[in-house]
């Protein structure tokens, strides 16, 4: 990866969040673990010098990796016909921003697997969450915090909007710790492999924009009680704590006591609400 790197004029850019994975055994832990079949169609964002996009293309039907930076891009395909030949045939680039992409060419995507950027992991998990509603199973590298706030259960103190949000979607769980070492540059922080079950959404009648108002605005104050955080959005104190009730919630929890499951009810009754 480094003498790619030097051969293309290439340096990790930390302005992008750019640490690049050069160790293998963890590329084949990464593949491992995402227990991917050979009908897997995988979309791997931020893949960078190409490490994982090797191990996936190794392991599934077709690959396409979403990579911002024009540069790394345009080398990822020859690095694919050069260390991976019998393959490279079943990968895709596409050239872009993956927290604002707006669809993933050819076939119905079934997983996602990448080492995502550090400072944009929560949006860009979620944006392709919502884009990619054929996935089946999901495996990112993160931060380690963050990797908490994503797998946090309610009634955690690391539980919030990441939390509540990744559980619309999906089962979510750590899936392990990455050591610092295996990464170009080696980064400051920890990191941790986040795996997601994904799943049908809780049954409701409120729409994800109005379930996920209500999360938002619980825990934007998060030492106050729900009645308190959902005042403004239900219109007054009093009729946030009725569709705090209605939802078989006490006005007086706060938000993360409540499950996504709840916040669905509330939203279903705010909507309901005259």
């Amino acid at each position: 990866m480094r003498s790619l790197a030097a051969a293309a004029g290439l340096r990790p850019s930390k302005q992008r969040g750019q640490n690049f994975v050069i160790d293998p055994n963890t590329v084949r832990r990464i593949v491992r673990t995402a227990d991917l079949g050979p009908d897997d169609v995988v979309v791997e964002v931020g893949p960078g010098l190409g490490s994982l996009t090797l191990g996936l293309l190794g392991a599934a039907s077709r690959v396409v990796a979403v990579e911002v930076d024009p540069a790394l891009a345009s080398t990822l395909a020859g690095t694919a016909a050069r260390f991976a030949p019998e393959q490279a045939g079943n990968l895709a680039v596409v050239a872009g921003d993956a927290l604002h992409l707006p669809e993933v060419p050819g076939p119905a995507p079934t997983a996602l697997v990448a080492n995502l950027p550090y400072n944009v992991a929560v949006p860009v998990l979620l944006h392709l969450f919502a884009l990619l509603p054929s996935l089946r199973r999901t495996l990112v590298m993160v931060q380690s915090e963050v990797a908490d706030r994503l797998a946090a259960p309610p009634g955690s103190r690391t539980y919030g909007v990441p939390s509540a949000k990744a559980a619309w979607f999906a089962d979510v769980r750590r899936a392990g710790h990455v050591g610092r070492s295996v990464f170009w540059p080696v980064p400051n922080v920890d990191s941790a492999l986040v795996a997601c079950t994904h799943r049908p959404p809780p049954a409701t009648s409120a729409t994800r924009h109005e379930v996920f108002a209500v999360v938002d605005a619980v825990f934007a104050q998060r030492r106050k009680t729900m009645r308190g955080t959902l005042a403004s959005l239900a219109g007054s104190p009093a009729a946030a704590e009725q569709a705090l009730r209605a939802a078989g919630l006490d006005p007086r929890a706060r938000g993360e006591t409540a499950s996504i499951e709840d916040f669905a009810r509330v939203a279903e009754a705010l909507a309901g609400a005259p």
